[in-house]
């Protein structure tokens, strides 16, 4: 089947499933844990988010993606795949109430991609240091197999034994793809894509303590100016801006919660100034800290 006719088919589906269900704006988990619905029919502003490892595939629509100083704009047909745990700046940019931003979001399991190791030949497996995440356009065979998955969300019955399958084997189409090149270099725990991840790991325990790129260098076994550089190109960011922007985005959620006072959030999250938060938050969010929940409020009455 022709590829934007099977893409166009998929759509379809899924506008069908979110006009049942009334889905608009915030992601759906569907009846499958791996895959989430998104749906809106405006353009949104940049706001921040953490990105897991995941398979983002655009229906229709496109979205801006920023990680540290790399922008990525994809469209409709093309998928985002994302290997390591990023803070990203992102925003729908095409959308609208005759033609929504539609998207089909899989989580990647990084024990099942390790679990392929066997399948994948050597060569397909490229030392170069990739980046975290790139785009490409996702073929048939994805696609295809994602239709396959969706179609499962209202047959509980055919998902206890199709679905372990199907997951199989979008986690091996998405492995094999192009632009699945990291998620490629991971399946080697010593690489440096392995390194890296390590390190993120240690730095999402620890966002809100006193961290050293020596530290952090030691985690992942390298030098530290090795290890700068490699981070550096894995994430498109330093390691102390990655821990920065995940205080931040784990300030904003304390502080949308509404039950601490902003020095409480700066404290919790590691700052030992208030005003620097403050001045920070604002030039992450475009919001002071205070006026961000304010907006919050407002758009709830």
């Amino acid at each position: 089947m022709e590829i934007n006719v099977l893409r166009t088919k998929l759509s379809k589906k899924i506008a069908s499933y979110a006009n049942d269900r009334n889905i608009d704006v915030e992601p759906y988990f569907t009846e499958i844990p791996s895959l989430v619905v998104l749906r809106n029919n405006h353009p949104t502003v940049l706001d921040g988010v953490l990105y897991n490892p995941v398979m983002c595939l655009i229906l229709q629509g496109r979205k801006d993606t920023y990680v540290g100083e790399r922008r990525l704009s994809f469209g409709a047909g093309e998928s985002l795949i994302v290997s390591h745990d990023l803070p990203v700046m992102a925003q729908i940019t095409e959308a609208s109430a005759d033609k929504p931003y539609i998207a089909l979001v899989f989580s990647i399991d990084l024990k099942i991609v390790r679990s392929l190791y066997d399948e994948i030949e050597e060569s397909d497996i490229d030392d170069q240091v990739k980046s975290a995440f790139d785009v490409g356009h996702a073929d048939t065979e994805l696609i295809g197999a994602l239709e396959r998955l969706f179609d499962l969300v209202d047959r509980p019955q055919e998902a206890k034994v199709m679905m372990p399958l199907l997951i199989r084997e979008i986690h091996f189409r998405i492995l094999m793809a192009r632009h699945g090149a990291m998620l490629r270099q991971l399946l080697h725990r010593d690489s440096h894509a392995s390194r890296i991840a390590k390190a993120i790991n240690r730095i999402k325990e620890a966002y809100a303590k006193s961290l050293t790129v020596a530290d952090l260098a030691k985690i992942a076994g390298m030098s530290a100016s090795s290890f700068h550089e490699h981070f550096k190109a894995v994430t498109s960011t330093t390691p102390l801006q990655y821990q920065k922007d995940i205080r931040l985005l784990q300030a904003r959620r304390l502080v949308r919660d509404g039950d601490r006072s902003i020095s409480q959030v700066a404290f919790e999250v590691g700052y030992e100034s208030p005003t620097q938060f403050s001045r920070e938050y604002a030039r992450k969010f475009g919001l002071s800290p205070r006026n961000d929940l304010k907006t919050l409020s407002l758009s709830a009455v």
